[in-house]
């Protein structure tokens, strides 16, 4: 049966007292109705007697045998376990009035306040009077310490039914009257407590009488609850009596009160076994996704710092490409991951202090820190990789244009070197006249002439092969065989021209003859003919140019040779000239010319034709020039476009950055509405990257055109690159510290104001607005909020106990966060390992230890899987086979121990 001591006991007389004037407003004209009537009297009788039995008695008749007050004083010393005054044993009247009035004043005395009832009425057999007494000690002692999330008791006894009848068809517990006529709200009570006395499926909601009688039955039965109702009673009222059936269940509630502590037992074990599986999920999902980034860079890294030389510009702009496609889709990506592996991580870090865990330390090299290192070193390889891409495209330009340059200059040696051996070595001075000897010999000095301004050309040739070989040039082989050959041969001219003067000296003595004119249009013609193949030669020469400065400088070049060419005209036609007085005099003389000019092999023939081809090649020359400076003024355009978009978005980043620097301290408002405000300066951030997607085609432009510098602005893409990425990890950490702050409100109990409290002081210490207390700072903001930290040896050991708190790495500045995280351990409370082993204990019936049986039958299989697969076996005295550690389970999941 019921134990109501406790109860009587736990009470205050100010509450009960305002209870009982609540539900003492019973209407007692119902009472005249006869359905009522009788089932209280039924009711009544039989919960007065499931009491006094305990004391060897009974009741036949409610009114009758209570009138004496002796059985009235019995049933209250009963049920509230206390011993009331002697009674008097006389048969007069007054005898029996003064035993009702010590019942009536032991009521009273725990704070019911009895309305309109009298000791005169009891004795006279007031039915009644008697009834509504009856019932207010129900109230007191079988009703009032019912409670469910604070509810009152008949709304608790209410909720009480409605949630556990709440899995069964048919049945829909809205009141203590006709909910229960069907019979099948009080067969769901004890199946869902006792399923193995209840058929709750072979029930019939058409079938009332036989519902009702096997739930009184079985009650009375197995329960030890009497039979208070009858079943045609309730079946044939319309509204069956509320009081009579809110008796009966309450007999009902104390009898599976056992149940319900178990049940509450496993509910708080549930909650703290839920919340440790979500912190491992978190854990899990923590390691993968810092073990796929890291590996991702450990990939990426060899590659960008791969500097396999490429052949040709054309390949290296095809690296270039791919770097370009890593940086815009391959590593936008990663940079979003990264950041999202701070915020899981941070929160991860809230959730466990807010649970009372220990803090979450990853595997080794997978600290953030780890991962911010190995970001660090990949975007120092990035811009290594992107530094020497650039290099190597200039290096292999370079290349190709002194490439080019050595085969011209080297195609135009050759030609003129061609046959050049052959004309040294022939011995035709032997046989020759004396003026065909002087001829000779001055054609030999024109040669020499004509081979010393051709020295210059071979020295380019061998500086640019130099070169070639110190920038490494992918063919320096076939270049350097090509200049060694030129270099041998012109030793081998040298030397021959040598000898050949020697031999023509010997002879000179004996030829005096001379044409002075063939001599003089032969030393005029070769520097000119000379000055003309250099001319040419400087008019096919290859240009690269960077900037506008360069081409001008070309042009300049360009305009003061055309600025020559009517000298040079005056000085061909001069030349020409002494051709045309050579054919005069032999003409006017009759001298039968031999053949070409004997000192040279220069005609006025290819001198013209030599000067047409450098005329046609002056306008190319204009043509290609002008089109270079046309390609420089659209670049210097294009870096004006860039400079200004960079300029306004290095502003913008700027700008950004140090409004959420202020944006953190100078919040305000509600937390949800700090957390809306920055979500949506989150959003107006992010509707800025289309400005951000301008630049990067600005700059992909100027990569492609080859542009290296710009002299409109300071900010480099790789630098705006940068401030973008910080503006969107700051803003993101900046919101996640807001979540972390409504996550610890609201698993704290912390109001908005305490929190509005704990800024407004941090803020006010936080001098240099750095969102961290230094030492002094924080110590002082202790003392503010009325902490004993001041500077004695208790003060100071108290204030280091606190920094090992909020500080526990010892940087030496407490976080926001770190403090709002102290305060809420100060002012609130958290579950802990020893509730959780009471818990378990309840569940184990008081044991040292459990069973896998146990666990399955009060937990969610779930959850008890994870506890029977976690709990190490128990090794106590008491142990028995499969029995299971709860202990040392409970305090591994706050730390205080290994599994």
């Amino acid at each position: 049966m019921v134990d109501y001591h406790a109860a009587n006991n736990q009470s205050s007389a100010g509450g009960v007292q305002t209870y009982m004037e609540q539900e003492n407003d019973w209407d007692r004209d119902l009472l005249l109705d006869p359905a009522w009537e009788k089932q209280q009297r039924k009711t009544f009788t039989a919960w007065c007697n499931s009491h006094l039995r305990k004391a060897g008695t009974q009741i036949e008749n409610i009114e009758e045998d209570f009138r004496d007050g002796l059985k009235l004083m019995l049933l209250l010393e009963v049920i509230s376990g206390e011993r009331l005054p002697k009674p008097e044993r006389g048969k007069m009247r007054v005898h029996k009035i003064n035993n009702v009035n010590k019942a009536l004043d032991f009521i009273a005395s725990k704070g019911v306040k009895l309305v309109s009832i009298g000791a005169e009425e009891i004795v006279d057999g007031n039915a009644k009077m008697t009834l509504g007494m009856i019932w207010t000690i129900i109230l007191r002692f079988a009703i009032q310490d019912i409670s469910v999330e604070e509810t009152s008791a008949k709304e608790g006894l209410l909720l009480w039914c409605q949630r556990k009848t709440a899995p069964y068809k048919n049945v829909n517990v809205q009141n203590f009257h006709i909910s229960w006529k069907d019979g099948l709200a009080f067969n769901a009570l004890i199946h869902r407590h006792r399923p193995d006395l209840i058929n709750y499926d072979g029930l019939r909601k058409d079938d009332p009488v036989t519902n009702l009688n096997n739930a009184f039955e079985v009650a009375e039965k197995y329960l030890d609850i009497p039979k208070m109702l009858d079943a045609e009673d309730i079946v044939n009222t319309a509204r069956p009596d509320e009081k009579a059936i809110m008796t009966y269940v309450s007999s009902f509630y104390h009898a599976f009160s056992g149940a319900q502590k178990a049940e509450t037992a496993a509910n708080r074990i549930c909650k703290v076994l839920a919340v440790n599986q979500e912190n491992e999920k978190m854990m899990e999902d923590y390691e993968k996704l810092a073990s796929d980034l890291l590996e991702w860079i450990r990939r990426t890294i060899p590659w960008l710092e791969n500097r396999t030389q490429e052949k040709t510009v054309n390949d290296m702009q095809a690296k270039q490409e791919d770097f370009r496609d890593y940086r815009c889709v391959h590593k936008p990506p990663k940079v979003q991951e990264k950041c999202q592996l701070e915020i899981s991580f941070n929160t991860l870090q809230t959730k466990l202090r807010l649970s009372n865990r220990p803090a979450f330390m990853p595997s080794e090299g997978r600290m953030v820190s780890d991962i911010n290192g190995a970001w660090h070193t990949l975007e120092g390889a990035e811009k290594g990789y992107e530094e020497w891409i650039l290099s190597e495209i200039r290096r292999l330009e370079r290349l190709e244009h002194l490439a080019e340059k050595f085969h011209q200059k080297a195609a135009i040696h050759e030609s003129w070197t061609d046959g050049k051996e052959a004309m040294l070595t022939q011995k035709d001075y032997e046989t020759s006249t004396l003026s065909e000897v002087k001829a000779l010999l001055r054609k030999h000095e024109a040669f020499e002439s004509d081979l010393a301004a051709h020295q210059d050309r071979v020295e380019q040739i061998a500086a640019i092969a130099q070169e070639l070989n110190e920038l490494d040039y992918y063919d320096s082989a076939s270049v350097n065989a090509r200049c060694q050959k030129i270099c041998d041969q012109w030793d081998i001219l040298g030397a021959l021209t040598q000898s050949r003067k020697e031999s023509l000296e010997r002879t000179e003595k004996q030829l005096e003859s001379i044409d002075e004119l063939y001599l003089e249009y032969a030393k005029r013609a070769a520097p000119f003919n000379n000055w003309m193949e250099g001319a040419m030669e400087d008019l096919q020469d290859m240009f690269i140019v960077h900037n506008i400065d360069e081409i001008q400088g070309l042009i300049t070049a360009h305009e003061q040779f055309k600025s020559t060419l009517a000298e040079a005209n005056k000085e061909r036609e001069a030349i020409q000239a002494i051709q045309a007085e050579v054919q005069k005099i032999a003409q006017s003389n009759g001298i039968k010319l031999s053949g070409a000019n004997p000192y040279t092999t220069i005609t006025p023939e290819s001198i013209d034709s030599k000067w047409e081809k450098a005329m046609d090649m002056v306008p190319q020359r204009d043509t290609a020039l002008q089109g270079e400076l046309n390609k420089q003024n659209s670049n210097d355009t294009l870096r004006a476009k860039f400079a200004t978009q960079a300029n306004t978005v290095g502003a913008y980043i700027q700008a950004k950055m140090e409004e959420i620097g202020r944006i953190s301290i100078e919040m305000n408002g509600t937390l949800e509405d700090q957390l809306t405000s920055l979500r949506e300066y989150q959003q107006n951030i992010v509707s800025y990257t289309p400005e951000i997607n301008t630049l990067e085609g600005y700059h992909q432009l100027i990569q492609e055109a080859l542009i290296f510098d710009n002299q409109y602005t300071p900010y480099t893409m790789e630098h705006l690159r940068v401030g973008w990425e910080q503006l969107l990890t700051t803003i993101a950490r900046t919101i996640n510290e807001v979540e972390n702050q409504i996550l610890t409100r609201d698993a704290k109990g912390i109001s908005q104001e305490q929190l509005y409290e704990y800024r407004a002081s941090f803020n006010h210490f936080d001098k240099d607005h750095s969102g961290a207390l230094m030492a002094e700072e924080f110590k002082a903001c202790l003392i503010s909020l009325g902490y004993d930290v001041e500077n004695d040896k208790q003060g100071d050991s108290e204030f280091a106990r606190i920094m090992g708190i909020v500080d526990p790495n010892g940087s030496g500045a407490v976080t926001f966060q770190a403090f709002i995280d102290f305060m809420s351990r100060e002012t609130t409370d958290t579950d802990t390992a020893d509730q959780v082993i009471a818990s378990f204990k309840i569940l184990a019936a008081d044991k040292n230890f459990i069973t896998a049986d146990e666990l399955r039958r009060e937990l969610p299989p779930d959850q008890a899987e994870y506890c029977i697969a976690r709990m190490a076996p128990y090794t106590g005295p008491d142990a028995i086979p499969g029995a299971l550690d709860y202990m040392s389970f409970s305090t591994a999941l706050y730390g205080e121990s290994d599994l």
